[in-house]
């Protein structure tokens, strides 16, 4: 595998719609690096969220299909059973992954459908302007949550995929964060595994989570931003490997080790 110095081939050069300090752009760039060392572009197509990202087709330079709020899941599912030799992904953040898709994100997983799904967690709705999402951790304030939430009057905060994770139908599912150029880099090899998933056959559906900056409506600056990721937010959803069902990996590490 090549890896890719500089602007990766499949990363249209249009400048970024993001807010300053957004995880977004680092994700797509991370992406757009991957199919081009792992030469799978020309057969990938991408499944993009309403929300922060609704514009993904203007920096990917993949074949993307727009999906109605939340059904994502459902779009890719379409997809890969249509196009079995396409690498197929869904890019989807909290509100649209976690709220409104809810039940298309489970039920990918029960099913274990053989997608990619990129979860990017930022606690908060951050297209419409702040309101809470089910990520949003205890005492976190948001604009349908002024006082910070609360259990007793929003609940309590959704770990999705922890949730998933326990499912058998969830081949490989990990949580990370861009944060930094350590944290980055751990993504870039996370990712990789997840979209190596697919490529090698193995069954079921492979979800990487990312923690993501969002300092507009975070009410912060972006290396503050940065700062929370670690000191709290990750606290609530711990950076780790959630789930790893993988055989055919395992087995060629055995292989290697004999």
């Amino acid at each position: 595998m090549k890896l890719v110095r500089g602007r990766p081939k499949y990363l249209k050069p249009k400048k970024y719609h993001y807010c300053a300090g957004c995880g977004h752009s680092i994700v797509h760039n991370l992406l757009m690096e991957l199919f081009e060392e792992l030469g799978i572009a020309e057969r990938t197509i991408g499944v993009a969220p309403a929300g922060c990202a609704v514009l993904a087709y203007d920096y990917m330079d993949v074949d993307i299909v727009e999906s109605a709020h939340g059904r994502g899941p459902a779009v890719a599912t379409g997809i890969k059973r249509s196009l079995p030799e396409a690498f197929v992904f869904n890019y989807q953040g909290d509100g649209d992954l976690a709220a409104i898709g809810t039940a298309e994100s489970i039920h990918a997983a029960v099913r274990g459908e053989q997608i990619l799904t990129i979860f990017i967690n930022n606690g908060i709705y951050g297209m419409t302007g702040g309101q809470m999402a089910p990520t949003t951790l205890l005492g976190m304030r948001a604009t349908t949550a002024p006082e910070g939430r609360s259990p007793g009057r929003e609940g309590y905060t959704l770990d999705l995929s922890s949730l998933v994770a326990q499912l058998p139908g969830v081949v490989y599912a990990q949580r990370v964060t861009v944060n930094s150029p350590k944290a980055i880099r751990q993504t870039k090899k996370a990712l990789e595994n997840a979209i190596r998933c697919q490529l090698e056959g193995e069954q079921g559906l492979a979800l990487i989570e990312v923690l993501s900056m969002c300092p507009t409506n975070w009410k912060k600056t972006p290396l503050e931003s940065c700062s929370w990721i670690d000191e709290v937010m990750s606290k609530a959803f711990p950076i780790s490997v959630l789930a790893d069902r993988r055989t055919k990996s395992k087995k060629a590490a055995a292989g290697n080790a004999d």
